[in-house]
């Protein structure tokens, strides 16, 4: 009788915050203090609906409710599309309105998967000047297990060729941000990946991985794509163990020279500031996502990351010349990811912390040491 009792609790949860969510967005407002008192109310309704869906138990929907959660949806996906830039209400509003979505996708995957994908298809037939993005960035915000993660790879695989270049762009900024929510809600699934390699997964990644390697023409779009093809590269732990190897299938070669350009990069020969900046973030991206997998696991990510994170070290923490992509709290980010994840790879090794402790480092790297230790 609870759980019945629940479900209709939530059932008429989902009507009231659609029509009180509708009905407050679509006011109109004169004044500071009336804008303020409607920013309270959305504030107020999306808290009370993420935390009824937080303790909502999962596979509990019923037919009614999906079609309730379909009108919810465009509600929720305002809030996530008309933040501005420096404006804190906006902001409080799209962070809250991201906790209800991911919420809400545990049990209306299916719904928010329509969402996307019925986007990607208007994406592949509409105008250069009429690309609506907006949709592909909720890849970024939803709860996804290893089974959602192949759906979305799958997809995208499908679609991305056809896709407008700007909305290309959206889907590989938004489609590592899916990947890493993965790895920190299901952190045992990814580890399970390389004791037991999952050939759906890898063809999916694989695919996708080549289709975006096709994109990556110019030292632009590399720079742009970089990132997310080292995270398709480690869903495919059996490639990595390939093109590690003397003699490396036909198949896996381009694999083998992202891997060699990425090196040149890091070690500043790439010719180009983009891509040292772009293979910093993916070395980097590299080592945190090994931290989820034991040595004994696959062996091999770890010599893969050893054999870059001399380099990466030297580039983001060179006292002379502090790295520097010109946006600080990003870069003190990328910073304390590398200063973690080489504690948990190597936690004996203590020299990079040295080197944020040396009397001549800049000022943020002391920062940066806090708050890995933190």
């Amino acid at each position: 009788m609870s759980n019945q009792y629940f479900q209709i609790q939530v059932f008429f949860g989902y009507k009231r915050s659609h029509y009180c969510l509708k009905n407050v967005n679509n006011m109109r407002i004169f004044g500071e203090a009336a804008e303020k008192n409607l920013y309270l109310s959305q504030l107020i309704i999306l808290d009370t609906l993420e935390k009824c869906l937080a303790g909502q138990p999962k596979d509990t929907m019923r037919l009614d409710e999906t079609m309730l959660v379909k009108q919810l949806l465009p509600e929720i996906c305002h809030f996530l599309h008309t933040c501005r830039e420096g404006n804190q209400c906006a902001a409080e509003l799209r962070n809250c309105a991201s906790g209800v979505l991911f919420s809400l996708s545990c049990n209306n995957f299916n719904a928010v998967f329509s969402r996307i994908s019925t986007r990607l298809q208007e994406l592949t037939v509409c105008s250069e000047d009429n690309v609506d993005v907006h949709d592909i960035e909720l890849y970024q915000y939803i709860n996804v297990d290893c089974g959602k993660l192949k759906r979305l790879l799958k997809e995208t695989a499908f679609k991305f060729k056809a896709l407008k270049k700007v909305a290309q762009l959206a889907v590989i900024n938004s489609l590592e941000k899916a990947f890493w929510n993965w790895v920190e809600n299901y952190p045992d699934e990814f580890t399970k990946l390389y004791q037991i390699p999952q050939t759906d997964m890898a063809e999916c990644a694989e695919k996708l991985f080549d289709l975006v390697d096709g994109f990556a023409e110019s030292t632009k779009c590399k720079a742009a794509v970089w990132p997310l093809q080292i995270i398709l590269l480690i869903l495919c732990p059996e490639i990595i163990q390939d093109i590690s190897k003397d003699v490396v299938d036909e198949n896996n070669m381009n694999k083998k020279l992202f891997l060699d350009s990425l090196r040149e990069a890091l070690a500043g020969h790439g010719g180009s500031r983009q891509l040292t900046e772009s293979a910093a973030i993916a070395c980097v991206k590299l080592c945190k996502a090994s931290t989820y997998i034991s040595w004994e696991d696959n062996s091999v990510i770890f010599l893969l990351v050893q054999s870059m994170v001399v380099d990466l070290k030297n580039l983001l923490f060179n006292p002379s010349k502090p790295f520097s992509r010109g946006s600080q709290p990003a870069d003190v980010d990328l910073m304390i990811d590398c200063l973690v994840s080489c504690f948990r790879i190597s936690p004996h090794n203590n020299q990079h912390f040295k080197i944020c402790l040396a009397q001549n480092s800049p000022s943020t790297f002391h920062c940066v040491l806090v708050n890995s230790v933190h």
